[in-house]
């Protein structure tokens, strides 16, 4: 079960940073709730990609140096710092927690905690 859900994440990690939003919907469930700390609010599996979406069309060079990635029954918790280039020339550098929930291979919960002010740059 472990290398299935390190495959899972893996996959998950290389989608965004290669922009492939289809291969994202996929690795989610149909009734995926994903959560960021910076809102305090639940979104759908469309709200998330539309999210995606407009992050990874202002950020460039998307890249995830991931610190730790440790696995628990049914999911995993990823430390990282996100990389990627605004259209200004100005670096991004986001350091992320993510405490993810995995079932029938694919995410069905995610939770994400992040500095805004890290990322407030795409959202300007």
């Amino acid at each position: 079960m472990r290398d299935q859900t390190a495959q899972l994440a893996s996959a998950f990690f290389a989608a965004i940073e290669r922009r492939d939003l289809d291969a994202v919907r996929e690795l989610y469930a149909p009734d995926v709730q994903v959560w960021h700390n910076v809102t305090g609010r639940t979104q759908t599996r469309a709200e998330n990609l539309e999210l995606l979406r407009f992050f990874t069309g202002r950020v460039s060079d998307l890249r995830y140096e991931v610190l730790a990635r440790d696995f628990f029954e049914g999911g995993f918790v990823q430390r990282h710092v996100l990389h990627g280039k605004l259209a200004s020339g100005e670096l991004v550098a986001a350091p992320v927690c993510l405490v993810v929930y995995v079932s029938r291979g694919r995410i069905e919960r995610l939770f994400e905690y992040l500095d805004f002010a890290a990322v407030r740059g795409a959202f300007a």
